[in-house]
């Protein structure tokens, strides 16, 4: 059995609690919160919910902790700390400090001969793969990530930050007609504006200026401005009733020519459809928590992401297995 600990017991640490129950080579061991661990209940029966501090007590009863916790402002400290005591792996998901993330994660990883496992989930995750796997094969070509329909909690949260709004929600929508044009081979260039569109739900506070709030949204840099943004406003009640579930996925496409003289065209597409955003995040968690231990009981050491882990090392069977089933 793998000996698995969880940091940080939000949606996601949740959606890793469920996902253990369904790979039955590995078990929970503890939960570790920040928060007092008597106001945080779980669902395993016999696992414990411990202060986090408590992490160091944990080093030989755990093989890899899953760290849950937030991109902007837990993980960049967590990981690197926690590599020093265990395999583990996180979801680190701002895509343009991946690079100084891993540094500063491999440096405590190598150090202490740990296996770690940055960047999990599906963008960037398994839609990374694929972009790699599309541009390996068609070289000659173009690449494209489309998102949605789904909720963005980043965005979500930066609409509650506006003055006067309660509660919100934003979705990110692939724009068809984009999507259409790439699925067809015709490699368009496509803008930031041309490829998605956001629609944000907004419960405002009671005498709040609704006209302020929509202005403000939509001119809110790195956010909304280079989209084309819708605003409604609604009730709580109808936030709660429509809007509760946390959705999400999207698209990677490759276009590309082969041939002598690039005669012919093809066009690879992954996709996703998720109901839970987190839960599914959560699975691969747990997937690149038994790679990471299988990579450790080899030998290795240090950082990783899903481009450096074997493929076989996620899965639960051997390799006879896999090559009799899935090749």
């Amino acid at each position: 059995m793998i000996r698995i600990g969880i940091l940080g017991y939000g949606n996601l640490g949740r959606g890793v609690e469920c996902a253990l129950r369904q790979n039955p080579d590995m078990e929970l061991k503890a939960v570790f919160t920040r928060r007092d661990p008597a106001k945080v209940s779980i669902l395993t029966q016999g696992a414990p919910v411990l202060p986090a501090e408590e992490l160091p007590q944990w080093k030989d009863k755990i093989d890899v902790l899953i760290l849950c916790g937030g991109s902007a402002t837990d993980l960049p400290v967590q990981t690197p700390q926690c590599a020093a005591l265990f395999h583990v792996v996180d979801s680190f998901d701002t895509h343009a400090k991946i690079p100084e993330h891993f540094a500063r994660v491999d440096a405590a990883a190598r150090n202490s001969g740990h296996v770690a496992v940055i960047s999990a989930g599906w963008d960037p995750g398994l839609f990374s793969l694929n972009r790699l796997y599309g541009q390996c094969v068609l070289p000659q070509g173009a690449s494209y990530t489309f998102w949605g329909k789904g909720v963005s909690q980043g965005h979500s949260d930066a609409v509650r930050r506006v003055e006067g709004v309660k509660d919100a929600r934003q979705y990110t929508i692939p724009v068809e007609s984009a999507l259409e044009a790439v699925r067809s081979g015709s490699q368009p260039q496509l803008t930031t504006r041309q490829k998605h569109t956001r629609e944000c739900f907004v419960v405002a506070e009671e005498g709040a200026d609704k006209a302020r709030i929509e202005a403000e949204i939509k001119a809110m840099p790195n956010y909304f401005a280079d989209y084309d943004t819708t605003v409604h406003f609604i009730t709580e009640e109808e936030l709660q009733r429509d809007h509760a579930g946390i959705p999400h996925g999207g698209f990677v496409l490759r276009s590309g020519k082969t041939g002598w003289n690039e005669e012919n065209t093809h066009v690879m597409e992954y996709s996703l459809k998720l109901d839970s955003n987190p839960e599914f995040t959560s699975s691969v968690l747990v997937a690149c928590a038994r790679a990471a231990f299988r990579m450790a009981q080899e030998g290795a050491a240090g950082c990783k992401t899903l481009l450096d882990i074997p493929p076989a090392c996620l899965s639960p069977q051997d390799g006879e297995t896999l090559r009799r089933e899935l090749l």
